[in-house]
């Protein structure tokens, strides 16, 4: 017998998997969430205890499961009135093998969806990206606003890289699947995120402030991206899944877009003890560097243009604005220094 007050969230772990988790919690539910292994869980009970609350994390168990396996899932999703996907491959650097990110996002997708179906789960969250909504769009030049009306034509893009390709094609196989065995889909689709640190186990894309605060990103691109709080992303899930209306609907959570230069800004502003690395790499050389794969073919699509993503649709879920990307860079620069992940002065 389900009970509609036990989520399941894959990837409890993870940056926006954790802040789910703890959301979830304040909301009263009860959450069990997959871990690849229960070394984490130790740490992870611990955060959210201390952020939530010890009652908040009595009501929080685990389970191991991992997205390219069969072993648990039948078991994890036993007694589950929801589903909340959070779970997916994220690195720093194009793998050489992009199957190494493609197959858990497009295969771990299917199987969280088959074995809910199975189990007899009908609601589903999945948290996908702008990945899926903003690219192969003929978009090289100027300024541009997307909806979630646009999707990504993947055999449009002179550029793939594997986490584009994955959530795309994940994000078509999930909507198929629901149309198919008539589950309740929602999908949030998040830009850059940004917040604050839960733990010291966080996130790459916090690396981009810790980077630019203690030098190990001595050089920034030019180009920009819109941020969200990653507090605002678990908020959305938990919101997507109580409001009927979300169902069947695409939601970005965006903010407005905030180009690298003006991260640095932000940070030398609040931290002028920090040498806020300030030098910018010519557009030209994060074109040539593309051909060699590594960090730049993953922004060499928002190389000389401006994707803006309209999150009015997201916001209107939410019931509130969003935190400002102000908010969002100094909250992950003051837990990272906090938790010991940035030097407190530059050398």
């Amino acid at each position: 017998m389900a009970d509609k007050s036990l989520v399941l969230v894959t990837g409890a772990s993870g940056f926006v998997g954790k802040w789910t988790v703890i959301e979830l919690l304040r909301a009263g539910y009860r959450v069990r969430g997959t871990l690849r292994t229960l070394a984490k869980a130790d740490g992870v009970r611990a955060t959210v205890a201390a952020l939530a609350g010890e009652d908040a994390a009595g009501r929080l168990d685990f389970v191991i499961c991992d997205l390219m396996a069969e072993e648990g899932w039948a078991e994890a999703m036993q007694g589950v009135g929801a589903v909340v996907h959070v779970a997916t491959q994220i690195l720093g650097e194009e793998p050489k093998d992009p199957d190494v990110v493609i197959r858990p996002a497009v295969d771990g997708t299917e199987r969280v969806l088959r074995f809910a179906h199975e189990a007899g789960i009908s609601r589903v969250v999945i948290t996908s990206s702008i990945a899926t909504v903003g690219y192969g769009l003929g978009h090289t030049t100027g300024k541009r606003t997307y909806t979630e009306a646009d999707y990504t034509n993947l055999d449009a893009m002179r550029w793939k890289w594997a986490y584009c390709i994955g959530k795309t094609l994940a994000e078509r196989a999930a909507w198929t699947f629901a149309a198919n065995n008539d589950m309740q889909l929602t999908t949030v689709h998040p830009g850059m995120i940004l917040g604050p640190a839960a733990d010291a186990d966080t996130s790459i894309s916090l690396s981009l402030v810790s980077g630019l605060m203690d030098g190990t990103m001595p050089a920034m691109p030019s180009n920009g991206f819109c941020v969200i709080d990653v507090r605002d992303v678990a908020a959305m899930h938990v919101a997507a899944l109580e409001k009927p209306e979300a169902i069947g609907q695409r939601y970005l959570a965006t903010g407005p877009y905030l180009p690298f230069p003006d991260v640095a800004k932000i940070l030398r502003r609040a931290y002028p003890g920090h040498k806020v690395t300030i030098r910018t790499v010519p557009d030209w050389i994060i074109r040539l560097l593309a051909f060699f794969g590594g960090p730049t073919r993953q922004i060499i699509n928002d190389i000389g243009n401006e994707k803006h993503f309209d999150g009015s649709k997201g916001r209107a879920l939410l019931g509130r604005d969003y935190r400002s990307p102000e908010e969002a860079t100094l909250s992950a620069a003051e837990s990272l220094i906090r938790l010991g992940l940035i030097k407190t002065t530059h050398p």
